[in-house]
């Protein structure tokens, strides 16, 4: 993946206010998944940071093998139940921080079991980044998609050996997560997939040879496209040939589609970040639960 690839998720960060309760949250430690935020994206506008509670749910981290390395994830599931449906929710490149785990709660509070895998941990703890040259050059730029699907694989199978039905699987993302998103719905058993504002065209390289439009023709599940108007890093006129690959592409591929929010840049769902966007993020939501309620995954 090139340097233009990952700056986006650096391109919305612009200066914000810090509150008292932001300054609480723990920063350049990791006790565990979803504590605090990465070093690089403070100070964050905690005034429309969501904070999702933990009743009624089971969350925290679980670990499963690939490999000989064990890779970790966060887990959120309604507590005590059985066979629910799965959701892979993707981090940005700045690793299962608390954003990412309060998204996993959000989608267990309707009912699905969500997993966020550690997808950096053999490269690196992003959390502890502040540079994006550091972040990008030391750990994203080393991760193989290959790795990455690995590693998705063996969530699917942990989730389907404790509790989850992995037959009514989906998978969502956000920037670099909303690219493997497109990257698992060709690779993956999934239902479905929502990526939300991933990066849809770009170079091979030798740890990412393929892009999004490149597997259209793979494509196994159908992706809800949602994109900002005003994302400086996804022009909108790649959309538009994403859109025109689709056509040509699998059954799966014919029936993906995009919703363009007007005036929304990008991480317009990122309500840590002065990028939130309120009625799109919401909206987006609402789309994404309809998405994976009408093909399979509910």
């Amino acid at each position: 993946m090139t340097h233009d690839d990952m700056k986006q998720d650096f391109d919305a960060l612009l200066p914000g206010s810090s509150t008292e309760a932001g300054a609480n949250r723990r920063t350049a430690l990791k006790v565990a998944l979803g504590v605090g935020y990465a070093a690089s994206v403070m100070p964050i506008a905690a005034q429309t940071a969501i904070s999702t509670p933990a009743d009624g749910l089971t969350v925290g981290d679980v670990h499963f093998d690939v490999n000989g390395f064990q890779v970790t994830a966060y887990r959120a599931a309604p507590a005590g139940k059985k066979n629910l449906p799965v959701v892979l929710v993707i981090s940005e490149i700045f690793g299962v921080h608390d954003y990412i785990a309060d998204t996993c709660r959000r989608f267990a509070k309707a009912g699905y079991m969500a997993i966020a895998p550690d997808l950096f941990a053999r490269q690196g703890d992003p959390m502890m980044y502040g540079e994006m040259a550091k972040l990008i050059s030391e750990v994203v730029s080393k991760v193989p998609d290959a790795q990455v699907m690995g590693d998705l694989d063996a969530a699917v199978k942990w989730a389907g050996a404790n509790g989850g039905d992995v037959a009514k699987l989906g998978i969502t993302g956000f920037c670099w997560g909303g690219r493997i998103t497109w990257l698992y719905s060709a690779h993956g058993p999934v239902k479905a997939g929502v990526a939300w504002y991933g990066r849809l065209l770009g170079d091979a390289t030798a740890t990412s040879p393929k892009h999004p439009i490149d597997v259209v023709g793979q494509l196994k599940a159908p992706v809800l496209g949602l994109y900002g108007e005003k994302d400086s890093g996804i022009p909108l006129d790649t959309v538009d040939k994403m859109k025109a690959a689709l056509q040509k592409g699998s059954a799966a591929a014919q029936k993906s589609e995009f919703v363009i929010y007007p005036d929304a840049p990008h991480a317009f769902h990122a309500d840590y970040r002065p990028s939130y966007r309120k009625e799109a993020a919401e909206d987006g939501w609402k789309r994404t639960l309809a998405w994976f309620r009408s093909h399979g995954v509910a």
